[in-house]
């Protein structure tokens, strides 16, 4: 698992937690909450420039609130 410090991210649009960008297995990157684990989806790439675009997109959907919350109800 990769961090990549590079963007600047919103808090969590569910929690207002801390967002950090997750590269998992060298072909796709998402953005996590570190307090409630929503997340952005996943995009994949296949090189550096796709990596670099791919980081952009979940940044962006990340700052507009464009995330997933699963919650186990009772």
């Amino acid at each position: 698992m990769e961090i990549n410090p590079n963007y600047i991210l919103e808090d969590c649009p569910i929690c207002r937690g801390s967002g950090y960008m997750v590269h998992e297995g060298g072909w796709n990157v998402q953005i996590e909450c570190a307090d409630c684990c929503a997340h952005t989806v996943y995009i994949s790439y296949s090189n550096d420039s796709e990596k670099k675009e791919a980081e952009k997109q979940v940044a962006a959907l990340w700052n507009m609130g464009k995330v997933v919350k699963t919650d186990f109800g009772g």
